[in-house]
Parts: structure tokens; C-alpha cells; sequence
């Protein structure tokens, strides 16, 4: 299946680039995810814990940048995984760009998923995926922005005075490690989903 997501990042693309392309610093906001181990500067392992329906899986496996072209914010990585209980497993090819927006960077994602197993089953309606990819795109774009913010510095009054007369400047606090999100609401808002477009077909059809 192929779907398509997109979401903001509070910088202009070339910074918002150098911030997507440090995994290591970003792994932390996706919700469910863990980065067990960095192989090269373009292969990582880790695992994603993720709700389909009622089903509970964490998917262990690695993901690799194929393609990098950073004159033209563009990318695409190659993940592949497999459910920890041996239920199936996740192929997914994913590309992304950067365009520039009123935000500071809109990032543009197309992927193309293939389930394996009894994970295939879980996930069969097409409809469940996209609703849960989109929430997790949703509560990682929202950990982002908030680590960025903490990232910044305080623009104070003092700032704008001459540094002579300025107090001498007082280094900002190391920002906290973003947490990760947690799925546990997911399934609700994914559930919910499914039953307002069953109910939207049910109409479309008598009407």
C-alpha cells in the first residue's frame, strides 16, 4: 500500500535538513521508537512498538538511506522489520523532501508499505494504516517543534544593549531529552477514525 504524509518543521530547509539527517538527536521524538544501534552514517537498528486495532507489535530491524541528495532536501530510506513474536514482518521504501513554507519547512513523505505474516492481517485495511501513520507523524512533528524551541536561546531584553553595559551572559540550560510519545491513545483515535468513515460510506451509499 502507498500513502502520503506531510508535516512542518519550525526552520528554513537548510537547517531543518541538518536537523532530520541527525537521527541520532530526532529518534527520541517518534513515538514508539528506540535506536538500539548506529551501523554507519547511513544504516540504523531499532525498534518500533506500534498498536494495530487491539493488537500490540514491536517490530525490530534496521533502516538505510538509499538515496541522499542535500543540494535538493531530498531522500529515501530503505526499513525493514519483523515483529519480536514472529507474527510477520514490515517492508517500507520511504521518500522525503523539504519545500520551503510559512512555517519554515514543509517535509513531504511518500511511502510504500508491504506487510508479511499475520502483521498483514492486522493491518488489512488500508484505511487503519494511513490513520495510524498519521497520528504518529502527528505526535513526532509535535516533539520536534518542542525540541527545536528548547534548542533555541532566550532572546532577553539584555540582548539588545550594548555589551558593556550588559550583565555578563549566563549560558542556557542544556535542553531535557525530549520523551517519547506514547501510542497507548492511538488506538482510540485510529478506531474512531474507521467508524466515521464507515458511517460516511453507509450514508454515501443510500444517498
Amino acid at each position: 500500500m502507498e500513502f502520503d504524509n506531510s508535516f512542518d518543521v519550525p526552520l528554513p530547509p537548510d537547517q531543518a535538513w541538518k536537523t532530520l539527517m541527525d537521527i541520532e538527536s530526532i529518534a527520541p521524538c517518534m513515538p514508539g521508537a528506540e535506536l538500539t544501534e548506529i551501523v554507519d552514517d547511513k544504516t540504523f537498528k531499532g525498534k518500533v512498538s506500534v498498536r494495530l486495532g487491539p493488537v500490540a507489535l514491536t517490530f525490530q530491524g534496521t533502516a538505510s538511506f538509499e538515496d541522499v541528495d542535500e543540494a535538493a532536501h531530498k531522500a529515501s530510506v530503505k526499513a525493514q522489520g519483523a515483529d519480536a513474536k514472529g507474527r510477520g514482518g514490515a517492508n517500507a521504501n520511504v521518500g522525503f523532501h523539504l519545500e520551503p513554507s510559512d512555517a519554515g519547512s514543509t517535509v513531504k513523505i511518500h511511502t510504500d508499505l508491504q506487510l508479511s505474516g499475520s502483521v498483514a492481517q492486522y493491518g488489512r485495511g488500508a484505511g487503519m494504516i494511513q490513520d495510524l501513520a498519521s497520528q504518529i507523524i502527528g505526535q513526532f512533528a509535535d516533539n520536534l517543534s518542542k525540541q527545536i524551541e528548547a534548542d533555541q536561546p532566550a532572546v532577553t531584553p539584555d540582548a539588545a544593549r550594548d555589551t558593556s553595559e550588559a550583565s555578563p551572559a549566563t549560558a542556557p540550560p542544556p535542553p531535557q531529552a525530549a520523551a517519547p510519545a506514547q501510542v497507548g491513545g492511538m488506538a482510540f483515535k485510529v478506531l474512531w477514525n474507521q467508524i466515521v468513515r464507515s458511517i460516511k460510506g453507509l450514508f454515501g451509499a443510500k444517498s
